[in-house]
C-alpha cells in the first residue's frame, strides 16, 4: 500500500515516488484503483479519511454540473449523526455505490460490445439485478435488527 505523508504546512509527500502530490494526484490513485495511506508524518496518525472527504469537496466545488450531494441530501446525512441509534448507512451506501458502478461498467461495456441484447432486455436484467440486490440488503438489515432485538 502507498504511504502518503501530510506535513504541518499541509502538503502531501507520496513516499514510493518520493515526491509532493497534489489532491488532484490522489484522485487520479483512486479512479486507477491504487490503494494509498495518509497518514500524518509527525504521529502516524491515520488521516486516509480526512483526506478522502477533502478530495469529494474540491470535487463538488470544482464544476456545479458534477454536484453529487444536494444541500438535501447532505442535511439528511446530518440528522443520521444525531439519531439515538443511527442507521447503518454507510453499509447501504457503499453497497449501494458499488452496485450503481458495476451497473455503469455493464452497460458500457454492452454498448461497447455493439449491444448484443435489445435495450429492453438490458433495462430487465437491470432490474432483475437490483430487485435481488434490494431484497438482500433488506433481509440483512432486517436479519440483524432481530439479532440486536434478541
Amino acid at each position: 500500500m502507498r504511504v502518503i505523508r501530510k506535513y504541518a504546512n499541509r502538503r502531501l509527500y507520496d513516499t514510493e515516488q518520493s515526491r509532493y502530490v497534489t489532491l488532484e494526484d490522489l484522485r487520479k490513485l483512486i479512479l486507477d484503483e491504487v490503494p494509498f495511506r495518509v497518514e500524518d508524518a509527525k504521529s502516524g496518525e491515520d488521516l486516509t479519511r480526512t483526506i478522502l472527504l477533502s478530495i469529494i469537496i474540491e470535487q463538488e466545488q470544482a464544476d456545479g454540473d458534477s454536484e453529487v450531494f444536494s444541500n438535501d441530501l447532505l442535511a439528511q446525512f446530518i440528522r443520521v449523526y444525531d439519531m439515538t441509534q443511527p442507521l447503518p448507512l454507510a453499509r447501504y451506501l457503499e453497497q449501494g455505490t458499488q452496485l450503481m458502478l458495476e451497473q455503469q461498467k455493464r452497460v458500457k461495456d454492452q454498448w461497447q460490445q455493439a449491444m448484443r441484447h435489445t435495450p429492453i432486455e438490458l433495462m430487465r436484467e437491470l432490474t432483475e439485478e437490483n430487485m435481488k440486490f434490494w431484497q438482500k440488503t433488506i433481509g440483512q438489515a432486517g436479519t440483524q435488527d432481530d439479532d440486536e432485538k434478541s
